[in-house]
């Protein structure tokens, strides 16, 4: 079968490690270039060293606008084009350990840093993305969103708030494009519990993980984190010509937890 994925271009945002580094290996293994980008630098150039020829890596904080601006212009000397941006890069606000995130409680400076990263950073992806493409007319943007972007929680505002942003924004890039006559699609994917480093700082590294581990893939009616791959696979078939008519659409990766089960089933009566 031919590569799903052949000679496009394709820049991942928060590439480092986890989703993005899930979504990265899949989009080279389909025979696309990836660009991996992120803040961290030794793990991003090491995880692009991994994937091989196929990789590069650059720097990237999603927040400045400067910063875009040099990595679009790199990606566009060197490849002559950009085909795919998925906008992975994202914070909880939880990662420098315990901080109040509730609606009473968290200060404006915690509130901004979360937005900051997880939508300004998507509104200038979605902006540099659209420009880049615009010359060939055609493209594919993938945001990733969350479940907690269509359900409120209760203590991590800032993190739903970004992430049901998003939701919303995907929807006007999609409509902008076409309103432009562009086929420059525009998606959103919306996982949950996907086990990746971001879950570290709520699940522990001690041996309370397995118990704390359980505890949290027991909300999914599947009882079980799903993986990075499985997010990866989704992105593969947004980002490729198959999903030519799919646009403004979002999509749910949560082991059913949207689906209106609050528990896993019981066992089956027989």
């Amino acid at each position: 079968m031919p590569l799903r994925l052949e000679s496009k271009v394709a820049l991942i945002t928060g590439a480092a490690r986890g989703i993005g580094l899930g979504i990265a290996r899949a989009f080279a293994a389909e025979g696309a270039a990836v660009v991996l980008t992120d803040v961290r630098d030794a793990p991003g150039a090491a995880a692009a060293g991994s994937i091989g020829t196929r990789a590069c890596y650059h720097r990237l904080d999603v927040r400045r606008e400067e910063d875009w601006e040099r990595v679009i212009a790199s990606v566009l000397e060197q490849h002559g084009r950009l085909n795919v941006l998925v906008n992975n890069a994202g914070i909880t606000g939880f990662e420098d350990g315990p901080v109040a995130h509730d609606p009473e409680h968290a200060s404006l400076d915690a509130w901004h840093a979360v937005l900051a990263t997880n939508l300004d950073g998507v509104f200038l992806g979605c902006r540099f993305a659209i420009r880049a493409m615009r010359a060939r007319g055609t493209g594919s943007i993938v945001n990733i969103g969350s479940r907690s972007g269509v359900v409120g929680v209760p203590r991590a505002a800032a993190y739903a708030a970004s992430k049901a942003a998003i939701r919303h924004h995907t929807k006007s890039v999609a409509l902008y494009c076409a309103e432009e006559g562009l086929k420059i699609r525009c998606n959103c994917i919306q996982p949950a519990a996907i086990m990746t480093p971001m879950w570290d700082a709520m699940l522990g590294t001690g041996p309370d993980r397995a118990a704390n581990t359980a505890r949290v893939a027991a909300d999914a009616p599947l009882n079980r984190f799903g993986t990075p791959e499985e997010v990866a696979a989704l992105a593969v078939h947004l980002a490729g010509d198959e999903s030519g008519y799919t646009t403004g659409a979002e999509f749910n990766i949560d082991g059913g937890m949207l689906a209106g089960a609050a528990k896993p089933p019981g066992p089956k009566q027989t």
